[in-house]
């Protein structure tokens, strides 16, 4: 799957690398109402597409994920900042 890295010379990896590394770092960095959002942007740092579009859950079940991801960010990151800032739009 990788063997486009075979032929890229020491620059061009390098690039890459640097690349793939701000990638991560923006979806690492993302912040408040932003956790919550699809990242496509990060998955377009792959040299191929992902084929199909996701599965979105029905409401409910998607709502319950919601929840459970906010509770592990108290379980992983209890001293995290809080913010009363309420949703006003898209990404």
């Amino acid at each position: 799957m990788d063997h486009d890295l075979d032929a890229m010379t020491r620059e061009q990896l390098i690039s890459e690398i640097r690349k793939l590394r701000a990638g991560v770092r923006a979806h690492r960095d993302a912040t408040g109402h932003d956790l919550c959002w699809h990242h496509p942007q990060l998955w377009d740092l792959l040299p191929e597409q992902a084929g199909k579009p996701p599965i979105v859950p029905a409401w409910p079940q998607f709502m319950r994920g919601c929840i459970a991801y906010r509770a592990s960010l108290d379980a992983q990151c209890p001293g995290a900042a809080r913010s009363e800032q309420e949703y006003g739009g898209g990404p």
